[in-house]
């Protein structure tokens, strides 16, 4: 991880929605604080952060400068804060709504791929595009 960056997003390229979040946040990463990694990058390997590529595809997940390695709605903040907008998913960490925002978050997780033709993208026609079973729960 580049040391520059106060967080690294580990996210799934073949998702359709995922790369519209990560080029939205990309157009705001403006002081290069946010580092973004696809998950599917060539070289890429799981293992270096102590995950299998499952876990990965499971949930998103981070990576902050301590090399400590997060995932699920806390990711979101600490991504939305690099890029300074930690103000506008605040409310995700409220005590009496982040629950609520953890449960949608999951199931949004498990049906990422399958919601993303909603917005026009196609159905992926291989296995590597698939959502393990039974890793989409936080």
């Amino acid at each position: 991880m580049n040391s520059q960056h106060e967080f690294t997003l580990l996210y799934d390229g073949r998702c359709p929605i995922c790369r519209k979040e990560v080029n939205w946040l990309q157009s705001r990463n403006k002081h290069n604080k946010l580092g973004l990694q696809d998950i599917h990058a060539e070289g890429f390997n799981p293992a270096d952060y102590g995950k299998s590529l499952d876990e990965l595809m499971a949930e998103i997940h981070g990576v902050n400068p301590d090399g400590r390695v997060i995932k699920g709605m806390p990711v979101f903040y600490s991504a939305y804060s690099a890029v300074g907008l930690g103000w506008l998913i605040a409310p995700t960490r409220w005590p009496l709504l982040k629950p609520l925002f953890d449960r949608l978050y999951a199931g949004f997780a498990r049906h990422r791929l399958r919601l993303g033709t909603l917005f026009g993208a196609k159905p992926c026609q291989d296995a590597s595009c698939s959502i393990r079973s039974g890793h989409g729960k936080t």
